[in-house]
Formats: C-alpha cells, sequence, structure tokens
C-alpha cells in the first residue's frame, strides 16, 4: 500500500513540474475525484489561493445529478467551473489532471469546461 502512495505522489509531481514548466502565470484547474464525486478549483500558484471552485456536492448539483460519479456529472461541473472563471475574468488556465489519467471523468470535465469557455 505505501508503495502505491509513492507511486501516485511520483505521477502527480511529474505532472505538477510539467505543469508549472508551462503553466507562463496562468492559474491551474485542478482535478480531484473520488469514487463518488468530483472536484474542481481553479488555483493562483502565485498567491497560493483557490480563486474559484466547484462540485458535485453542492446543493443545486445534487438535485440536479443522478450521481457525482458519472461523465454526465463531470460534464456539468466542467461547464459550472468556466462559468464562474468567466465571471471571476478568468480565460486561460492550465489543465491539472493530478494522478489521473486522461479519460473518462477527467476528460469529461475538461470537455465541459471546454464548451463552457475555459481555454487550455
Amino acid at each position: 500500500m505505501a508503495k502505491d502512495n509513492q507511486a501516485l505522489a511520483r505521477r502527480k509531481a511529474r505532472v505538477r513540474r510539467s505543469i508549472r514548466a508551462r503553466a507562463y502565470g496562468k492559474p491551474r484547474l485542478s482535478v480531484f475525484r473520488s469514487s463518488k464525486q468530483i472536484y474542481a478549483q481553479i488555483i493562483d500558484d502565485e498567491k497560493g489561493a483557490t480563486l474559484v471552485a466547484a462540485s458535485s456536492l453542492e446543493k443545486d448539483q445534487r438535485s440536479a445529478l443522478k450521481t457525482g460519479a458519472d461523465t454526465a456529472a463531470a460534464k456539468a461541473i466542467g461547464k459550472l467551473i468556466a462559468e464562474r472563471a468567466k465571471k471571476a475574468g478568468i480565460n486561460q488556465v492550465v489543465f491539472d489532471r493530478g494522478a489521473y489519467m486522461y479519460h473518462g471523468r477527467v476528460k469529461a470535465l475538461a470537455e465541459g469546461a471546454r464548451e463552457g469557455g475555459l481555454e487550455f
């Protein structure tokens, strides 16, 4: 189990390192998925602050979605985070998939954010 956690940490560090190399001061759109929910937040690494956040646990999302653990929920959260980012004046971000592969729910969230108007 400890080796699995170390591998996860290495993958996450590798992705973050490459993101920082190509970010050029843009905030990053970070994704976290659990077995039951999905979360997204836009983070300004220079300030160390979260600018915008959205998750499938929010009250209006819980009532609108069948479950928080499918691609439909991920796409809805992607659109929601894009809408909130536009209100905050954020148009361009760098996508941070963390240690997750870019498919399934992570890909659906990214596509939803792109449909909502975010560029990455």
